[in-house]
């Protein structure tokens, strides 16, 4: 049984039923989008807790741990590079088995496809490099790559398969603009958690018809997220957003328990993932977002709430 939130990617759950194992889902929550401590599954058969830093927000991995002390936990840090814990550590392979990073072109960093995975365990990490490239001895360290010859002396080692595989190394061209872009990730990070924390102080003004996430130090803003408090409100939002030009998505997937291809799996009251999927919205967040940009989009947030319903909708 693997532990999932009801609002993430769907690469954190298809891998679970694609392996045969047993997806349990939890709620979420409202501050900082990952599981609600305040419901979680008492399930003692939970073997794997996979954590999302959803939206660039920091997750509460230590009280998950403690909640599930003998279950193995991996990350995906996929749209929040940079987001660290309460100490200011880095999150990947220090809390847990391993950490998921996307470089698609809209996160943090980009090599317009493709991605990598972060471990500090030895053999898993050579698994993977086995794993990524048809299961090809000669993918490994050097070191590994020499030992597994040694072992099957009678096999030529250039064309040395030690496992099942899948081809998914990244291209040349992948590798120079991500090789690039690594230079300037840490300033870039800073800009956006600037950007963040500027708008979330400035949309405390609209606590009343908006849910509020955490703005903490944690964080490493993928997104401006916006959360109201009643649907009406949100569809008015997209409209008025839609009109003017302003790109924007749902809260990822919103509650995947109300997706197709999860039709089968049966979870219990998933309150906050419901309002965020039917209240939730988001416009991107980057290191070329500038405050005038940002006051531009609180406006029309403001302008939007404190319409006169004698005035129409947008």
């Amino acid at each position: 049984k693997v532990l999932l939130p009801a609002c993430t990617w769907v690469t954190n759950v298809a891998p679970i039923i694609q392996l045969g194992l047993k997806p349990v889902f939890c709620d979420i929550s409202l501050d900082h989008f990952s599981f609600d401590l305040n419901n979680l599954p008492s399930d003692r058969d939970i073997k794997l807790v996979f954590v999302t830093h959803l939206l660039g927000i920091n997750a509460p991995v230590e009280k998950l741990k403690e909640a599930y002390p003998n279950a193995l936990f991996i990350e995906d840090i996929c749209e929040s590079h940079g987001v660290t814990d309460d100490s200011g550590t880095r999150r990947g392979s220090t809390s847990s088995e391993g950490s998921t990073f996307s470089f698609y072109y809209g996160h943090h960093m980009t090599t317009i496809e493709g991605g990598m995975v972060s471990t500090n365990n030895k053999k898993l990490y050579e698994l993977m490099r086995l794993k990524r490239s048809h299961g090809l001895a000669r993918e490994m360290s050097p070191s590994a790559f020499e030992n597994a010859k040694n072992d099957w002396p009678h096999i030529d080692g250039r064309f040395l398969f030690l496992t099942d595989g899948y081809n998914f190394r990244n291209t040349e061209l992948g590798a120079v603009l991500g090789l690039s872009q690594i230079k300037r990730l840490d300033s870039s990070i800073c800009i956006r958690k600037s950007n963040y924390r500027y708008f979330i102080t400035k949309l405390k003004e609209f606590e009343k018809d908006l849910y509020i996430p955490s703005s903490a130090e944690t964080n490493s803003s993928f997104v401006f997220p916006i959360i109201c408090k009643n649907p009406e409100l949100m569809k008015k939002l997209k409209i008025r957003f839609g009109d003017i030009g302003i790109e924007n998505r749902p809260i990822v997937s919103g509650n995947l328990l109300r997706q197709p291809f999860l039709k089968n799996y049966k979870s219990g009251k998933l309150p906050n993932a419901d309002i965020l999927n039917d209240n939730g919205v988001y416009v991107g967040n980057s290191q070329y977002v500038t405050t005038d940009m940002i006051d531009n989009l609180l406006y029309i947030i403001k302008d939007t709430i404190h319409v006169s319903p004698l005035e129409g909708t947008y």
